[in-house]
């Protein structure tokens, strides 16, 4: 039985940990050919193994990288048919406006959003020549509303990408391109967890205002991009998808 995303090729960056590496599974699972961008090189190439795929080293900064992972997809599978570009940071010292520093602030709009304007531009011209593709670039909850725990440039970086997310997918609409922001709320992932680990108080300000209790896992953020990539969601476009347990829609939580 074929599956959702069957031979399709997608590119995933930051695909070797968190959202990205369970994206990454999941759309082998679906039948797709996947190929990975990622800085670990340690972990890369046998992810790629493990599921069939192509690996390629990419600093998601940087214009020469990012073009040559979308050169690869097209090159060695024939399309570039999904682009889930989800790289991305939240370090420690992206905290409060009055405290962030200008180096901290240029590092995070760097890698969030920058990173997001060079997959989109790489992936397009092939999309274009195809009449057809899915982009889905990961955004945030924080994209919609302010955090209750800030993180200044996270959140501005984040917006940006919802924000660019839509102007794309208006734009590229009738080429057969759909666009569309993914806005997780918070997620157990090895970011979340070193959050844990070094300010439990400032990760429990997060998970109070999750009125389903709890973070969401990988896999099922993973899910939410498997549709969103497969031609069940062929109608969305230009969209913010919020998978963020009811956080965007409470007033108050429950205890």
């Amino acid at each position: 039985m074929a599956g959702r995303l069957q031979d399709k090729v997608a590119v995933v960056t930051g695909g070797c940990s968190g959202i990205g590496l369970a994206t990454v599974r999941r759309f082998a699972e679906e039948g797709a050919i996947v190929v990975i961008g990622d800085l670990d090189a340690d972990r890369g190439p046998t992810i790629a193994q493990e599921i069939g795929g192509t690996f390629v080293r990419c600093d998601v900064t940087s214009a020469d990288d990012v073009d040559a992972l979308f050169r690869t997809a097209w090159e060695t599978h024939g399309s570039v048919d999904v682009a889930f570009n989800n790289a991305g940071i939240s370090p420690p010292d992206d905290d409060s406006i009055l405290t962030t520093g200008l180096d901290a602030w240029r590092r995070v709009q760097e890698v969030n959003l920058t990173s997001v304007y060079l997959c989109c531009k790489a992936a397009l011209p092939y999309m274009l020549e195809q009449h057809s593709g899915s982009i889905i670039n990961t955004a945030s909850f924080v994209a919609r509303m302010g955090a209750a725990t800030s993180q200044i440039s996270y959140t501005a970086s984040k917006g940006g990408v919802l924000a660019l997310s839509r102007e794309l997918g208006v734009q590229f609409a009738r080429e057969g391109i759909r666009v569309n922001a993914l806005c997780p709320g918070p997620v157990n992932t090895p970011l979340l967890q070193e959050l844990f680990a070094s300010d439990p108080e400032r990760a429990q300000r997060r998970l109070v205002h999750v009125p389903m209790g709890r973070f969401a896992e990988p896999a099922e953020i993973a899910n939410a991009v498997v549709f969103l990539a497969s031609d069940e969601s062929s109608f969305i476009t230009a969209a913010d998808f919020l998978v963020d347990g009811g956080i965007s829609g409470a007033y108050v939580t429950p205890l």
